[in-house]
């Protein structure tokens, strides 16, 4: 009997076997080796473009500093984004979409709360865990428990936020005793002001003037002029950029000088605007997240600003990025760290180590609340001071914009009453 045949079928065979077995252990490897993949809807065009751009360069930062060091569990980092338009009705095709057939791993928010609450509802599905970025009580009405907002409100964000404001009006000398509120007729804009009026109701002020305007509003002057009729102490104000550049140009045209004037005015932490408005500026008290004062140097902030300046030129972005920027940063660093911590991508301990751990970032220490904002309110309130003119460098400078509240960052003291 010839046997070599029969050998030559047991080795082709053994061959065979050896294969399908080192495939089958390549084949975990090979998905090892997929990105770790993140996927979000941002604003790339229409009213939040610039901010949306903006954040979305801090976020290929994170990852460019993530995947130089390795990336995360020994993968790298690719961000999966789509153009949301600032068009809350886009939001939900886009987070489906990214769950469905991209098949990302994680998702976190666009820019805002009108385009953060959208979407909401399709993670909540999902089950999955969701950093929000920039979202004023967004979680309110769902109370989802893989919710984390990086914006610092505080635990009761509605009145978390304007209540810096309040305590310092109520601590100044002769205490002011009325309050004027104007809002834009938008989502974040009426929370802010149903805070204020909580807030002003609460420290004891009288509201003498509560209306709202529409967005595109091309002319503040007769609203302003019906404010300045009433005599307010303090004038609260929530819009967005702007109606926060129109609102003070009327200021300054009517003669409005109540005793504090700011509030929720989104857009003057933008460089653009502050070079625009320039010593039209000095006075306002106004909510604000970062500042270049020597309380808010914390470990990597800079490192982050020097990658973003020397970047952000070429793409026609603010060119500073004081105001987003480190804080779209730091809500993926919180959600890379956690995902390190854990050593997985297993959604509920990933949420379990981010709600139960305090988290270093590049905008100082964070730890979250059972509601996924933060456990302590660090909304800042700074007065714009000493600005001279309207070039870049004056606003890169310590003293401009001084944070007055509150006391753990406070970094000088306020100009009251209020003069432009």
């Amino acid at each position: 009997m010839n046997k070599r045949p029969r050998f030559r079928i047991l080795a082709v065979t053994a061959m065979v076997m050896a294969g399908l077995v080192l495939s089958s252990l390549q084949a975990p490897l090979a998905r090892a080796a997929e990105p770790i993949k993140i996927g979000f809807s941002m604003a790339l065009t229409g009213g939040l473009a610039a901010a949306g751009k903006a954040a979305l360069l801090a976020m290929q930062i994170w990852r460019d500093d993530v995947n130089k060091k390795g990336g995360l569990l020994g993968r790298k980092v690719e961000l999966v984004f789509y153009d949301d338009q600032t068009k809350p009705a886009t939001v939900p095709a886009i987070y489906a979409k990214l769950l469905d057939v991209d098949k990302v791993d994680f998702v976190v928010s666009g820019y805002g709360t009108n385009l953060i609450v959208p979407a909401l509802p399709i993670v909540m599905e999902r089950g999955k865990v969701f950093m929000a970025l920039f979202g004023l009580a967004a979680n309110e009405r769902f109370g989802y428990d893989r919710y984390f907002q990086i914006m610092p409100a505080g635990p009761n964000p509605g009145t978390d936020w304007s209540r810096g404001f309040f305590t310092l009006a109520s601590a100044q000398s002769p205490k002011p005793k009325t309050v004027a509120i104007l809002s834009a007729d938008a989502e974040f804009a009426i929370a802010a002001a149903n805070g204020a009026r909580h807030n002003a109701k609460k420290f004891g002020f009288k509201i003498v003037y509560d209306d709202r305007y529409p967005p595109g509003t091309p002319d503040f002057t007769p609203v302003l002029r019906a404010i300045k009729a009433r005599k307010p102490d303090l004038v609260y104000i929530a819009s967005y950029p702007p109606g926060s550049v129109g609102i003070v140009k009327a200021a300054k045209e009517v003669g409005l000088e109540p005793k504090m004037f700011g509030g929720s005015m989104v857009g003057l932490q933008f460089t653009s605007i502050q070079m625009n408005l320039g010593p039209m500026l000095n006075g306002i008290v106004n909510y604000w997240f970062w500042a270049p004062e020597p309380t808010m140097n914390f470990p990597g902030i800079n490192a982050l600003l020097a990658k973003y300046q020397a970047e952000a030129p070429k793409q026609k972005l603010d060119p500073l990025g004081y105001y987003l920027p480190p804080f779209a940063y730091a809500y993926v660093q919180v959600l890379g760290n956690a995902i390190e911590a854990v050593g997985s991508t297993d959604q509920k301990k990933v949420a379990d180590y981010i709600r139960n751990n305090e988290h270093d970032t590049v905008v100082g220490k964070v730890k979250f609340g059972r509601n996924g904002e933060w456990a302590r309110s660090r909304t800042l309130q700074v007065q714009l001071q000493n600005i001279k003119g309207h070039s870049m460098e004056e606003f890169t400078k310590a003293g401009k914009m001084v944070i007055l509240y509150p006391k753990e960052v406070k970094s000088g003291d306020i100009i009251y009453p209020y003069k432009r």
